[in-house]
């Protein structure tokens, strides 16, 4: 079975990204030694994405190439009448199951690249094998949270963890099944 990994940065304070979506305060963090803090390692060993419609959108509006073109990558999202493109393919029905489904294929592993809300989604499903999870030494005001809405409450086992020294914390996690459904 494929391994899905949410492999993503949040602030001090748990935000991916602000109010309207934006994400440049990542690049305000200092990087004196131009860490990819893994992201090389971890982006050859998957072979599919998964994003929300609003992580898309704003991907798309930075005015670079897309940037996991060579990857299968699937936009989740409530609107039936998007049509596919070059890069990604739109999923407007049954998330979870589509997942279940996905995870089954042959491959390699999958990159949830969020939002907050597939994020929450696909955590209270049980979908979510891996957090890899990179806090950044930064608080923003206000902002979208890690997991929107009211998750699941789970336990998480700490695989790894590594401090670097721009004061970035890698933390992974293994996501416990949840045994109570």
């Amino acid at each position: 079975m494929r391994k899905l990994t949410l492999y993503i940065a949040t602030s001090l304070n748990g935000k991916i990204a602000k109010n309207d979506g934006a994400v440049d305060w990542l690049d305000a963090v200092p990087n004196p030694e131009k860490s990819d803090y893994g992201y090389y390692d971890f982006y050859k060993g998957i072979d599919t994405t998964i994003m929300g419609y609003k992580t898309y959108d704003q991907i798309i509006n930075w005015g670079i190439d897309f940037p996991y073109a060579g990857k299968k990558n699937y936009v989740f999202t409530r609107k039936k009448e998007l049509s596919n493109t070059e890069h990604v393919e739109f999923v407007s029905e049954d998330h979870t199951e589509f997942v279940k489904n996905l995870k089954q294929q042959n491959g390699s592993d999958i990159w949830l690249i969020g939002g907050g809300q597939i994020n929450t989604l696909l955590f209270d499903a049980d979908l979510i094998d891996e957090i890899r999870l990179f806090v950044m030494p930064i608080v923003i005001s206000g902002g979208i949270e890690l997991f929107e809405g009211k998750p699941a409450e789970r336990h998480l086992l700490l695989k790894e963890h590594k401090a670097y020294s721009s004061g970035v914390t890698e933390l992974i996690y293994e996501v416990n099944k949840n045994t109570d459904k």
